[in-house]
């Protein structure tokens, strides 16, 4: 089905790039969704190579009529840039991001349209995610290492998030009138294998400065596929030095560096102390992860400092 007679209540917005065999997965775990039939499905291909069109399109044919299903191409390369077209090509009063390789349980899209619809002050919401391990799960991933995995289980309470903490992208929505004066930040968030990230925080700290209300829910939960290839110590490190070049890129105007470089001081010497306590590989893992962060917004800002001299 492509199209409604009347309104839906959730557009789910699933980005891809580059991964039509999870993505097929992650498609036919959307037929076992209750509900389902009050929603569309948005499926935004970021430019990907592979065979994922012509996965959509089998999809389509062998259970169109189970599905309200779209699919748009965007040509722009960037995981903010596909979710900005989601949102645009969106109909629904509530938008649900779920990732290309998520699988929801099937009260997810249900949980969902309740939340929103007994809460007028929701604004945003988001759930558990649980990892499905392609291989045995490191030794030295437990703790603060497990939310560059988006692995998250706030408790069996419905719960607004604490400070600091924020949905994740493989498993969130939003109204759609959270989008009416922001959308994600183009300069943030993945491009291709580009590791960049701080958009979905960046779009929820706006939220938070609008006075909205951000929710945990048990029931909104998600399984999370994560590769053998993720699962190494040079992956990790990696990941947050990459992190550390998003930092700097939100820092706007002289008072945002010197805030940016007042934080990063305080994280050195933290970091350091922390350093000479640490006795798990897990926790010294952790904090080289946390220097190579520190790296990559110091390399951020002296190469933008050298194309402001050269400019």
């Amino acid at each position: 089905m492509d199209s409604f007679k009347r309104c839906p209540a959730v557009s789910v917005v699933i980005c891809t790039y580059n991964r039509a065999d999870l993505l097929e997965k992650t498609l036919m775990s959307l037929l076992e969704l209750e509900d389902l039939a009050l929603a569309e499905i948005i499926v935004v291909d970021n430019r990907s190579t592979d065979h994922t069109a012509a996965t959509i399109k089998k999809f389509s044919v062998a259970h169109g009529q189970d599905i309200h299903l779209r699919y748009h191409y965007e040509r722009e390369q960037g995981l903010s840039a596909a979710r900005n077209a989601g949102i645009t090509l969106s109909r629904a009063e509530v938008i649900a991001f779920l990732d290309d390789d998520a699988i929801p349980c099937a009260t997810w899209l249900q949980t969902i349209m309740s939340a929103f619809g007994n809460n007028p002050e929701l604004t945003a919401m988001g759930g558990k995610i649980e990892p499905m391990f392609e291989t045995e799960r490191p030794g030295w991933l437990t703790g603060p290492l497990e939310l560059p995995y988006t692995i998250i289980d706030l408790g069996k309470a419905v719960r607004e998030y604490p400070v600091g903490l924020n949905p994740f992208g493989a498993n969130m929505a939003m109204r759609k009138t959270a989008f009416a004066a922001v959308m994600f930040p183009l300069h943030l968030g993945r491009k291709g294998d580009i590791l960049l990230s701080g958009e979905e925080s960046w779009v929820f700290e706006q939220i938070r400065k609008n006075g909205g209300t951000i929710m945990y829910h048990p029931h909104m939960a998600v399984k999370h596929f994560v590769p053998a290839t993720r699962l190494t110590k040079e992956w990790i490190m990696n990941r947050y030095y990459c992190q550390g070049i998003s930092n700097a890129a939100q820092a706007v105007g002289l008072l945002g560096n010197v805030m940016l470089m007042a934080k990063t001081a305080a994280k050195v010497l933290y970091i350091t102390v922390d350093s000479l306590l640490a006795r798990t590989e897990g926790r010294k893992l952790l904090n080289r992860c946390r220097f190579e962060s520190i790296r990559g917004t110091l390399d951020t800002l002296r190469n933008r400092k050298s194309e402001s001299a050269a400019g």
